[in-house]
């Protein structure tokens, strides 16, 4: 028997290069995603969100913990008293990004989220490769985001060691012997409420939503009522570390953004989904950019940003206020509040991406799975919760941070660019080697700029040069080649307007953000992709292959057709 297995495996294996030709850009028509490919779980997931669920999901999922751990370390040591501006800066990359996710959820409204939007655009293993990395970062995030809870909680009994409820154990390497149960036990909970139901998992986020949103408010009228509008330009002015400190500082605090494309994964399970994703995409961005921006001015009023805390920040600045004391007691309930929400949503869209991924067939099809009675993805559900209570159990959140922002600002780059593609060639009918042409060019000028940036000194010339080549290009681009391809059909729910200028804006600005990251960042995304590529090579392109034959010989069985084998051939082929 076991001699049978490898013969086959082997067998299967010479006919990699074959499969790869046929299977690397097959793509699939939006239509086949919403019908045939979505059959493939079984049951269909539950339409029962409205507007007013996304948005307080979306709100809910980039709320957590990014803002409090990011903010004190950039206003101390990159940007200053303009960390504000930072936040700025970086909530208009994430809202230019969102609308691109908004195009593609409203005209493609399944649960893969990027995954989908890139494998109907670009082909299977594009679309397969953004999915990984944005499983990656979901699955390290939430780890991550899980034993921030246990440090916040801490702080709200009063426990000044954010490692009081851990578990050192001497052996391990440092940043992984500190084992945090009280993480384990969150991830535990929430994982099972999501495998219950998706409407009830979106009640209990709106319940915590609320509340966060109303502590925010309580931090921001606190800060601006104890601070002084001296502390915005003492001792050094607003931007002691100049335009650079302000930009730099951009490329950190946009962790505090990832968690809004959760939203795009739901739209399987939302009534109206043509006007309820542009709201709860593109809304939960800017409300939690206001949001952002008025907590890191609130703590750049309360004390010099020279004073302020690396670590805990935003409590610190509260115990310097006399008689203030207890309120920081209160930010790290809230904290803790708001990272709980943060991980409902954050493992609610995983689940999803790994089950539609398991509806291609690219990983085991068990992960595709949906529960008819609850109507949830709960294989997909307790697999990922087990992988992401693994990493928590042991990881710390500088490990795993700068793998975070990569993966992220890799997905949103692709997706940008697809939507590009998509809207002037698919859609537009445009020949696709000049709009190839103009996505190349425009990804090699965001890498002079981000370049001639990273090499410092006074090199401003040349980044005036890299800008004006690029907008020059866009807007020629836009002139000869886009034409009217830029305007939507009359069919059309909705479209990301101007184009290509927010599109091409995001391509900029992920890039550039992708530049701010340390070495180690991209040594480790590296390895990442060469396990992800060898899976896809050694099993996903034989798991597609074969899924594909047998749908079309199912197909093809229901005519009784003589020729069906013939036929069969012919449309394996043309994949």
């Amino acid at each position: 028997m076991a001699p049978n297995i490898i013969s086959r495996c082997l067998q299967s294996l010479s006919k990699t290069p074959h499969r790869l030709r046929k299977r690397l850009l097959a793509t699939w028509t939006p239509s086949q995603e919403l019908t045939q490919v979505r059959e493939r779980s079984g049951a269909d997931m539950k339409r029962k969100l409205e507007w007013y669920d996304l948005v307080s999901l979306g709100v809910g999922g980039m709320l957590g913990v990014g803002v409090f751990v990011t903010t004190g370390r950039v206003a101390h040591n990159i940007s200053g008293p303009a960390v504000f501006i930072s936040y700025i800066v970086a909530g208009i990359s994430a809202f230019l990004s969102s609308l691109c996710y908004t195009e593609f959820s409203v005209g493609i409204p399944v649960a893969g989220g990027a995954f989908s939007y890139l494998r109907v655009t670009f082909g299977e293993f594009v679309g397969y490769f953004g999915g990984a990395n944005i499983l990656m970062e979901y699955v390290l995030s939430n780890a991550a985001v899980a034993r921030s809870f246990t440090e916040y909680l801490c702080c709200a009994f009063g426990k000044s060691d954010p490692n009081s409820w851990r578990i050192k154990v001497e052996g391990l390497a440092e940043g992984y012997n500190m084992l945090d149960l009280p993480a384990i036990a969150l991830i535990i909970a929430l994982t099972f409420c999501l495998c219950h139901s998706t409407k009830e998992s979106s009640i209990l986020n709106l319940v915590m939503t609320v509340f966060h949103v109303l502590f925010f408010g309580f931090v921001i009228v606190a800060g601006f009522y104890n601070g002084s509008a001296k502390n915005l330009v003492k001792p050094s002015g607003l931007a002691p570390f100049g335009v650079r400190g302000v930009l730099d500082g951009a490329a950190i605090v946009y962790f505090s953004y990832i968690g809004y494309d959760s939203v795009s994964t739901l739209a399987e399970e939302i009534k109206n989904p043509s006007k309820s994703l542009p709201i709860g995409i593109a809304g939960s961005v800017l409300i939690v950019s206001a949001l952002y921006c008025l907590m890191a001015l609130a703590l750049s009023v309360m004390i010099p940003y020279n004073e302020i805390s690396e670590s805990a920040s935003f409590s610190s600045a509260f115990q310097t206020i006399v008689g203030w004391r207890w309120a920081s007691n209160v930010v790290g309930a809230g904290a803790s509040l708001g990272i709980v929400a943060s991980l409902l949503v954050a493992m609610l869209g995983q689940a999803r991406y790994l089950c539609v991924i398991g509806r291609t067939r690219l990983v085991p099809y068990w992960f595709a799975r949906v529960h008819p009675s609850t109507g949830t993805p709960i294989n997909a559900t307790l697999f990922l919760g087990m992988c992401t209570a693994s990493i928590a159990l042991f990881t710390e959140l500088d490990i795993v941070l700068d793998m975070i922002n990569i993966g992220t600002l890799i997905v949103f780059y692709l997706v940008a660019n697809a939507l590009m593609y998509r809207r002037y060639v698919q859609v537009g009918h445009n020949h696709p080697l000049p709009v190839l042409l103009f996505l190349l060019l425009l990804s090699l000028g965001s890498l002079g700029f981000t370049v001639a940036w990273k090499l410092g000194e006074e090199r401003w010339w040349v980044l005036s040069l890299c800008v004006s080549a690029t907008a020059a290009l866009t807007a020629i681009f836009q002139c000869r080649i886009a034409g009217t391809a830029g305007r939507p059909p009359a069919e059309a729910e909705w479209w990301v307007p101007f184009m290509p200028w927010p599109a091409a804006a995001s391509v900029f600005l992920n890039v550039f953000l992708m530049g701010t990251l340390r070495r180690r960042a991209f040594e480790r995304f590296g390895i990442w992709s060469c396990v992800v590529t060898v899976f896809y090579v050694v099993y996903g392109v034989h798991s597609t292959y074969h899924a594909e034959e047998e749908e079309m010989v199912v197909g093809m069985g229901v005519d009784g057709d003589a020729n069906a084998s013939t036929q069969r051939n012919a449309k394996v082929e043309e994949v």
